[in-house]
């Protein structure tokens, strides 16, 4: 990279004589005074010294993950990124790649992305994996409108769990305002499986839920892709949080026809709420229906290894009418952080982890269901996620622990009214036991 340097007087007159211009007033003649711009209000020039000096004292400012025990999740979370993933990661020629738009040149950019297709297809136990989306919210979204362009008879009918993650819900709304498709489910926020699947009609394109639930509790999916098919629509999985599939069955083995979500927790750290990773695999019946772009392998014409864009279903690509994305790019860098983490990591450290999220969120759902005056709801199997109900406004709780050195759980009823003073808590494999019998006995106190 060629580091910025600023002309001297020297130059300048150099470059006006050049072209014949007397001064660098005259380039703007054409433009009336009044309107000319005439210059920022800055402070005086300091040194390099000075200026570091001063963005260090801004930097202080700031608050990160490492400065709390932190105890939120709902969609990011919280994990141990290892050193070697983020120092590849952050390499020049990973951060500065940009999509090619002569894929074939760029064999490397393709092998990643092949990689980390094939990794998450066998993690999802898909058969097939794009090259990634956005963040999983707008990988759902695309399900929707997937499963719409792969029913011949053009069903409308979007059924939505109220499990699922409620900005999720949003985002699908806000793909398909007032269009052809009508999302429903949703509108009782504690309708059953049972509910939604009575709901299945020739109208349906497809049911979606979320599992591990929004609440962190698994739901006994077994027999509900018969259902949903028999009624003609596509079962679409949000497989929340991710590293919940290095433990539990993937949702290919109980019928999935989709599988969509948040690739965040692999290796790409909270950034603030972003970048975010879209995970989207689906089954290779439904392919060519698939948004976003596909890389394949295959052999040149004396048979050695290499990568080619096999499917890019995007309008700039292919016939307008053929289109079934808009999807103009993926999230490159992120998914190839993924990969690395996820080749890092191997199967067994990747369930390692499932593990001790899975162990650490049960020790603390025993210590908190112990203290008085609090509860834990997740009675059925969850992952590392509870519901605790609690005895006074979560948000009033949360700024006392605050003030313990804790970032404390969900606030649902800011989405679920009916959920009234209940914490959504997340544990993984950053908590101690420490923090974690810190935070019961801070919970205690403020209780």
């Amino acid at each position: 990279m060629t580091p910025y340097l600023p002309q001297t007087d020297q130059e300048l007159s150099e470059m006006l004589e050049e072209i014949g211009v007397p001064s660098l007033e005259d380039l703007f003649e054409d433009v009336p005074k009044g309107y000319r711009f005439t210059g920022l209000n800055l402070p005086q020039a300091v040194s390099e010294m000075e200026i570091l000096t001063e963005l260090h004292a801004l930097a202080e400012k700031n608050k990160s993950t490492a400065c709390f025990n932190t105890f939120i999740g709902a969609g990011a979370y919280n994990h141990f990124v290892p050193s070697a993933v983020s120092s590849l990661a952050g390499r020049g020629e990973f951060l500065t790649a940009y999509t090619p738009y002569q894929p074939e040149v760029s064999q490397g950019t393709l092998q990643a992305i092949f990689e980390y297709q094939s990794m998450i297809a066998e993690l999802t136990g898909m058969e097939v994996v794009n090259a990634s989306h956005y963040d999983g919210a707008t990988s759902m979204a695309e399900a929707a409108i997937m499963s719409f362009n792969v029913s011949r008879a053009k069903r409308n009918k979007i059924i939505v769990s109220p499990g699922v993650h409620p900005e999720y819900r949003q985002v699908l709304r806000t793909y398909l305002p007032g269009g052809d498709l009508r999302v429903t489910g949703d509108g009782d926020l504690n309708a059953s499986l049972e509910d939604l699947g009575g709901m299945l009609d020739e109208q349906s394109a497809c049911l979606i839920v979320q599992n591990p639930d929004f609440f962190g509790e698994f739901r006994d999916l077994s027999g509900l892709a018969e259902k949903v098919h028999a009624a003609g629509a596509l079962l679409v999985v949000v497989a929340n949080p991710v590293h919940s599939l290095g433990m539990f069955k993937p949702p290919g083995q109980y019928g999935a026809d989709i599988v969509v979500a948040e690739g965040q927790p692999f290796g790409a750290g909270l950034n603030f709420g972003g970048p975010y990773l879209g995970v989207f695999a689906a089954t290779m019946q439904n392919v060519r229906k698939m948004p976003g772009r596909l890389v394949g392998e295959t052999v040149d014409r004396e048979g050695r290894r290499g990568f080619v864009l096999t499917l890019s279903p995007r309008e700039q690509h292919i016939r307008r009418e053929k289109a079934t994305s808009n999807i103009c790019t993926n999230q490159g860098l992120v998914a190839l952080t993924a990969g690395m983490y996820l080749a890092y990591m191997g199967k067994q450290g990747l369930r390692a982890v499932a593990e001790l999220c899975y162990h650490k969120a049960h020790y603390a759902a025993r210590e908190i269901d112990k203290l008085a005056n609090y509860r834990v709801l997740s009675k059925g199997p969850f992952f590392n996620e509870i519901v605790v109900e609690c005895p006074r406004p979560v948000a009033e709780l949360n700024r006392e622990l605050l003030e313990e050195g804790i970032l404390g759980g969900y606030d649902l009823q800011a989405d679920y009214p009916d959920r009234v003073n209940q914490m959504l808590v997340c544990v993984t494999e950053m908590n101690s036991k420490t923090q974690i019998d810190h935070l019961a006995s801070s919970l205690a106190a403020a209780g």
